[in-house]
């Protein structure tokens, strides 16, 4: 126990503690095991396992990857990889919370801190759209470990483990003053330096040459100052949506995941349409997933074949397969006029394609024709990966009457259109085209936005201020201050509320409450935190021939999808193992 992980919080520690002896006699030979190597994320410590296979009950059957398991007899019996082989699971690190005993630890956080020295602050995760709840250990103002908590309408008791494990990527390439970019290179500045520098640069400009884009992990408070700052400065260029999808034109269920994660268990068949759940939501995976062990559930799909850890029926690759199902040329479409809770799932790579409104459009006709949408079942989905983008959404963050979207502010940089972008957070778009525009970056880390700008602003990450994200369902949470920001960093609505005064076009609110209130005027559903408003049903999409080619993949490197996760060593090792090694290997390039 003085020298295990697991002292503090071990269920082992507790039973001996309240009802066992305070000394025992053990004659026999003690059993000594070699410890396996797990992979980057979980420590092994084998000769304190006792066997209860929990672990490889949870690797088996609730993320379905069968990596794990126990070989020998008896007394001899050893919990291992069957081929010596990293866990590959995208939800490997949650067998360091089964495990009732120290035999299976964070890596990572092995040897770092003790139970009872965090602070312990309970919020949620922003790295993908689901919303997962999460504790936060800090000790003085370093995030030490993060782990899950129990929501059962979202996560259960699990979480990702890029939820759990990029917590290291908060310390790395963090923005902590403000640069001003001076003779080509950025220099450091302090903040009434860099604001006059926005402001001698806006100074009579056309707001039509302006733009505001946001990216995936901005918070609602933070899109209420840019939504009113855009006003104020007369700028219709401002959108939310960097993958360029479809959305937001429409009644706000066609854009939310309207049966809810917990509602999947009530389905009996899933019509997947160019998303890969597995790695955009790995928890609305496991759900799909323990549908299907419930048996009685069919997952039919549209898109790219990857293994999702359940059987999938592939009906083909694009939006011409959608158009045969609607019409009944497919035998599956006989499925789906039998079944009787009947749901589907759209994502971000059919949607963030040239033709996804059309894609969209069809996703809707095919919820209208098969039952899909009834009073007391919504079985219409969009999985979003991003957990800004429905906050931005409700909020209205699309380009307003002759406003441009990411692709028409891109294109109108490059042409010299748009002399002046404002990036909030926005990382994930293509940067080249900025070349000729002046760029102010606010954001976390120095990332793709830091690298073009001319003056950064240096704002707090998601574990770093009180906030609103809004997940995949429309369900609006609360973020908490776990610890400050470094440096001269601040909160983002904060340094947006600053510049207005300095701007001289000053946004009147001057405190959360007020930026709060203003958001529920604004967007009524975000008001009840943590429950999820049934939306209305209507007409959205379009009537338009859809592209012959197959949805591409939303996510290609799921240890690698922001700011954060890449800033992480401990991602970076994860995708130098998982991600890259796997290409090498099935390309024979691994040596």
């Amino acid at each position: 126990c003085p020298i295990c992980d697991q002292g503090g919080e071990c269920d082992l520690q507790d039973i001996t503690l309240f009802y066992g002896p305070d000394k025992s006699r053990f004659s026999e030979n003690k059993r000594s095991v070699t410890d396996k190597d797990l992979g980057p994320l979980i420590a092994t410590h084998m000769t304190r396992c006792i066997h209860c296979t929990r672990c490889i009950r949870f690797i088996n059957d609730i993320a379905g990857v069968e990596e794990l398991g126990a070989c020998h007899r008896g007394e001899h019996v050893e919990i291992t990889t069957w081929v010596e082989r990293a866990l590959s699971s995208e939800l490997s690190g949650n067998i360091i919370d089964l495990c009732p005993v120290g035999a299976l630890n964070s890596k990572p956080y092995e040897y770092t801190a003790r139970v009872w020295e965090l602070k312990k602050t309970e919020t949620i995760d922003v790295l993908d759209a689901v919303g997962c709840n999460i504790r936060v250990d800090t000790r003085g103002n370093e995030v030490m470990r993060v782990v899950p908590r129990l929501h059962e309408d979202i996560n259960e008791e699990w979480i990702s483990d890029k939820a759990r494990f990029s917590y290291d990527g908060l310390k790395r390439r963090r923005l902590d003053r403000p640069y001003v970019r001076k003779d080509g290179k950025l220099a450091a500045s302090d903040w009434q330096s860099a604001f006059n520098a926005i402001a001698e640069r806006l100074k009579d400009r056309d707001p039509a040459r302006m733009a505001f884009i946001t990216g995936d992990l901005v918070d609602c408070e933070t899109m209420v100052l840019v939504k009113e700052l855009a006003a104020t400065l007369g700028v219709t260029s401002v959108d939310c949506r960097q993958d360029g999808t479809r959305l937001g034109n429409g009644p706000r269920a066609s854009w939310l995941f309207n049966t809810t994660i917990a509602g999947i268990e009530e389905a009996d068949l899933c019509l997947l349409i160019g998303t890969d759940p597995r790695h955009e939501a790995s928890l609305v995976n496991a759900r799909l997933r323990k549908r299907h062990l419930q048996g009685g559930f069919r997952v039919l799909r549209v898109g790219e074949p990857v293994d999702l850890t359940y059987p999938v029926t592939d009906l083909g690759g694009g939006g011409q397969t959608l158009q045969q199902l609607l019409a009944g040329d497919l035998e599956e479409s006989k499925l789906l006029e039998q079944a009787e809770r009947p749901m589907l799932i759209v994502g971000q790579g059919a949607l963030g394609r040239s033709d996804g409104e059309s894609i969209l459009g069809l996703a809707r006709q095919i919820a209208d024709r098969f039952g899909m949408i009834s009073e007391e079942w919504n079985g219409f989905n969009v999985l979003h990966t991003a957990a800004a983008r429905v906050g931005g959404l409700d909020l209205g963050l699309v380009p307003g009457e002759g406003g441009r979207d990411v692709s028409g502010i891109l294109k109108g940089a490059a042409d010299g259109e748009i002399d002046t972008v404002f990036l909030i957070g926005a990382d994930e778009i293509d940067m080249e085209p900025l070349d000729k525009a002046f760029v102010i970056y606010q954001g976390t880390h120095g990332d793709r936005g830091a690298h073009v700008a001319d003056v950064i602003l240096p704002g707090a990450a998601y574990t770093e201020k009180h906030a609103t994200y809004v997940n995949t369902e429309g369900r609006p949470q609360r973020a908490k201050l776990a610890a400050f920001p470094p440096g001269d960093a601040k909160e983002d609505w904060r340094i947006l509320r600053a510049l207005s005064e300095v701007l001289g076009r000053t946004v009147p609110l001057n405190d959360l409450a007020s930026v709060r209130r203003r958001m529920e005027e604004i967007a009524p559903a975000l008001a009840d935190i943590d429950m999820v408003e049934a939306a209305e049903w209507g007409e959205f999409g379009r009537s338009a021939q859809p592209l012959k080619t197959p949805f591409p993949a939303a996510v290609g490197n799921f240890y690698a999808t922001n700011p954060i996760s890449r800033a992480s060593p401990v991602m970076r090792e994860c995708s130098a193992l998982f991600v890259e090694g796997a290409s090498a290997e099935a390309t024979g390039t691994d040596g």
